[in-house]
């Protein structure tokens, strides 16, 4: 007996010996479900989560953050669906990098025209924009794409300690 998509199909089966053998090997199959789990949209949970960025090192808030906005750590994660929580990441100008690198990293953007790449180390980038730097990571750390673009617009980064999301009652993360 084997168990198939819910109908019950009965077929004799013999072994590679030649044997007939017991149709019982086929019940553990029963519980099996070799579908693909796809959650409503409108079904899934989300909450929000506020993470304090002073003093902390870069790569560490942006990979807590891209790892909740993602969903992963969820029991319900799939890979090809939205289904991760809202992050609120405050003080993004007093983020910490370790070494030299506030002088030697360096950014790049380019304008599209020919010759047009420009650069720019992190503390010139800290200082005109105080968020960029951990969005830039935040985004490197998501999936290429339209789910990936989708992903990066959950996550809300504040260069000061006040944000607009109280109303939400975000819980606090602490790294």
């Amino acid at each position: 007996m084997n168990l198939y998509r819910g109908y019950l199909t009965l077929f004799p089966f013999f072994g590679h010996n030649g044997t007939l053998r017991s149709a019982s090997i086929f019940l553990r199959l029963e519980g099996l479900n070799m579908k693909t789990m796809f959650k409503n949209p409108a079904s899934i949970e989300r909450k929000w989560f506020v993470i304090d960025a002073q003093d902390k090192i870069l790569g560490r808030v942006a990979a807590r953050a891209a790892s909740i906005v993602r969903g992963k750590n969820k029991a319900i994660y799939a890979p090809h669906q939205e289904m991760g929580d809202y992050v609120v990441v405050i003080n993004a100008e007093k983020v910490a990098v370790s070494g030299k690198k506030a002088q030697q990293k360096l950014y790049y953007r380019h304008s599209g025209y020919v010759g047009g790449l420009k650069t720019s180390t992190y503390a010139k980038l800290i200082n005109k924009h105080p968020t960029q730097p951990l969005e830039n990571a935040i985004k490197g750390m998501l999936p290429k794409g339209p789910l990936g673009r989708k992903l990066a617009k959950n996550a809300k980064i504040y260069a000061g300690a006040e944000h607009p999301h109280t109303a939400q009652n975000p819980t606090a993360i602490e790294l």
